[in-house]
C-alpha cells in the first residue's frame, strides 16, 4: 500500500487529475475496494487530488491551447465523472471576451479556407466545425453573420 500510495501521489503531483484517472490508476496498480479508497482519501486529504482544480485547470487548457468551445470541455469533463459544480467552476476560468473573440477568430480563418464554396455551403461548413469544436449555436451563428455582412 505504502509503494502504491507514493505512486498516485507522483502520478497526481505530475499533472491535475480526476478521481476518475485516479481510479482507474489504482485498478492499474491492482487496489481495490477499500483499499482504493483509503488511497484516494489520503490524496484528498494531501490536496494532491482536487477535483475543483483539475476542472478548472482542464477547461482554461482545452480551451487556451485547443481552442475547444464550453459544450465540448463540458462534455468531456461529464464522461470523466467530475461533478456538476466542479464542471461549472471549471467553465468559470474562460474569460467571455477570450472567448467570442477566439470564436470569431476560428469562424474567420474556416470561412477564408472555404472561398471556392458557396455562400451557404461556406456558412454551413464553417458552423458544423464550429460545432464540432463545442461551441454554442447561438454564438457561432452570430459570429458567421459577423463574418458574412464583413465580406459584402
Amino acid at each position: 500500500m505504502k509503494a502504491d500510495l507514493l505512486k498516485l501521489r507522483h502520478y497526481c503531483a505530475y499533472q491535475e487529475r480526476c478521481h476518475s484517472e485516479v481510479r482507474e490508476k489504482c485498478y492499474e496498480l491492482g487496489l481495490r475496494g477499500e483499499e482504493m479508497e483509503e488511497a484516494i482519501a489520503h490524496l484528498v486529504e494531501e490536496n494532491f487530488l482536487n477535483e475543483e482544480r483539475f476542472a478548472r485547470a482542464y477547461a482554461g487548457g482545452k480551451f487556451r491551447m485547443q481552442q475547444w468551445g464550453r459544450k465540448k470541455i463540458s462534455m468531456v469533463l461529464k464522461q470523466k465523472q467530475v461533478s456538476p459544480y466542479c464542471i461549472k467552476k471549471g467553465l468559470e476560468e474562460i474569460d467571455e471576451t477570450d472567448y467570442r473573440n477566439t470564436l470569431l477568430a476560428l469562424a474567420e480563418k474556416k470561412y477564408q479556407q472555404l472561398r471556392g464554396e458557396q455562400y451557404l455551403k461556406r456558412q454551413y461548413k464553417t458552423m458544423q466545425f464550429l460545432l464540432q469544436r463545442g461551441y454554442e449555436q447561438e454564438l457561432a451563428r452570430e459570429a458567421i453573420e459577423q463574418i458574412a455582412k464583413k465580406e459584402e
